[in-house]
């Protein structure tokens, strides 16, 4: 309980270690900085204009977060994903988006899936385009999609990371992939599923595709 005794200072915005965070995050995501990449803490507390502080613990956000690693005497990288790693990100988001769907078909009539036609439209919209990196953008966003739809804000939580992880791996192998149609297809399939409310069949559908993204993704960082 809040008493009258608590003194606290209000929070007008995001604290500058979280929007530091944010920034990075974001170009881990889109590959501005790539895997492998050692990060100079003195470069990068100039590019922000923050002292060191702020900056490590910014840092230690996506430490956290797997999206970097630390080598001692070294510094800290940008986190490479290996073949397992791939797979694990998979097992895992499988796991929560299989829950969700749980929850979605248990709902019923009550479920809004309205969010999740407008996604399944903007990947068929981005496939014919062409885009690569809009089709990669649409893909992510019909899967949280999907884990929002199960009105659990828990599972949004634990699948950001690994959305976070699957943008960056998607991002360094964008350019071999070939197959957008397929991918287009999975959606399609695991949306009428849930419109026709069979948990078995949207199971299914969700498993092969996570197998398919697994196998795509693998194939390709042998390439």
């Amino acid at each position: 309980m809040v008493t009258s005794d608590w003194e606290f200072t209000p929070v007008v915005q995001q604290s500058t270690p979280g929007l530091i965070a944010q920034q990075l995050r974001e170009s881990l995501i889109s590959g501005k900085i790539t895997a492998g990449s050692q990060l100079s803490e003195a470069a990068l507390a100039k590019a922000f204009g923050v002292s060191r502080g702020p900056l490590r613990e910014a840092m230690q956000r996506l430490l956290q977060e797997g999206l970097l690693r630390s080598e001692r005497n070294r510094g800290i990288f940008v986190k490479e994903l290996t073949q397992d790693d791939i797979a694990d990100i998979y097992d895992a988001r499988s796991a929560i988006e299989s829950a969700a769907l749980r929850m979605v078909v248990s709902r019923g009539a009550s479920a809004d899936l309205s969010k999740l036609r407008q996604a399944c439209a903007n990947l068929a919209k981005a496939a014919a385009s062409g885009e690569r990196q809009s089709v990669s953008d649409a893909d992510l966003s019909f899967h949280a999609a999907l884990v929002n739809a199960s009105g659990s804000p828990r599972l949004v939580r634990m699948q950001a990371t690994l959305l976070a992880e699957t943008r960056m791996c998607i991002t360094a192998l964008e350019a071999t992939q070939d197959d957008v149609a397929t991918v287009v297809d999975e959606h399609r399939l695991i949306l009428e599923a849930l419109e026709s409310g069979s948990l078995e069949t949207a199971l299914e559908r969700l498993q092969d595709h996570m197998q398919d993204g697994v196998m795509r993704l693998q194939r390709a960082e042998e390439v």
